[in-house]
């Protein structure tokens, strides 16, 4: 398996029906479950979006969002039409997607006539929009992600040699579609069908992995925001997690 599309679309095959993320908030209390099924409903309503906004194969998306169940659906759908994920370099970005805490960094980078696209989650359950206007320029995902098809076939597909990862750095890294699974069938977070405690976004050096090894292994992430350390131990058994990043 060399792109995200084939790798998911194995997972579909295999056992669409299985959790894929678990979400927990301990600051809300929020818990969110995604199956391999609903996560690639997702995935293609999010890839079709960053289409319809004007991001096109080969560009760099930053993807700048904490541990949240949609962090994964941007890096998806992101592969899904070959975009180049940065993961924090000093480079400019072709367009951004990011939650709340970004608005300020984001906000006026938009409204200054880069035209090029932002796009915000309020990282509300449900995917739910922001409840305040907000500032020029920024598209709430909220809103726009519903409007979206439950399926999407980019063109050009993406291949195995586009830019998958770009690693901060000097010089930065970079990690092509194939090369990215490569390593994920290779890595040595969880084995096969294991089920992975992480507090890590999955979009920062230090948290990818967390993502795409247990997809690519047929295993399942379980991600918490705003971890409290009393209450880990219970979700890691709740959860029958078999792994724990970090």
């Amino acid at each position: 398996m060399t792109i995200f599309s084939a790798v998911l679309a194995q997972q579909l095959r295999r056992e669409p029906g299985r959790p894929l993320i678990t979400f927990y908030d301990h600051a809300s209390g929020e818990r969110t479950e995604l199956s391999v099924t609903t996560y690639a409903n997702w995935v293609a309503k999010t890839a079709s979006l960053l289409d319809e906004v004007g991001l096109e194969h080969g560009q760099r998306l930053r993807i700048d969002l904490p541990a949240h169940w949609l962090t994964p659906v941007v890096l998806g759908a992101a592969w899904t039409i070959g975009l180049e994920v940065d993961l924090g370099s000093a480079e400019e970005p072709d367009g951004v997607v990011c939650g709340p805490d970004g608005l300020a960094t984001w906000g006026p980078w938009a409204a200054g006539g880069s035209a090029r696209p932002v796009l915000a989650s309020a990282l509300l359950p449900l995917g739910v929009r922001f409840r305040e206007p907000l500032p020029p320029g920024v598209l709430d995902l909220g809103v726009e992600v519903w409007g979206q098809p439950d399926a999407f076939t980019p063109y050009p597909p993406a291949e195995a040699d586009d830019v998958a990862l770009r690693l901060p750095g000097e010089p930065p890294a970079f990690l092509s579609q194939a090369e990215t699974w490569r390593t994920a069938a290779a890595g040595s977070l969880l084995a096969d069908g294991g089920r992975l405690l992480s507090v890590a976004s999955p979009a920062s050096p230090p948290g990818f992995a967390t993502f795409t090894e247990p997809l690519a292994k047929g295993g399942s992430l379980v991600l918490v925001a705003h971890p409290d350390a009393d209450r880990l131990d219970s979700v890691i058994t709740e959860e029958r997690c078999t792994h724990r990043h970090p």
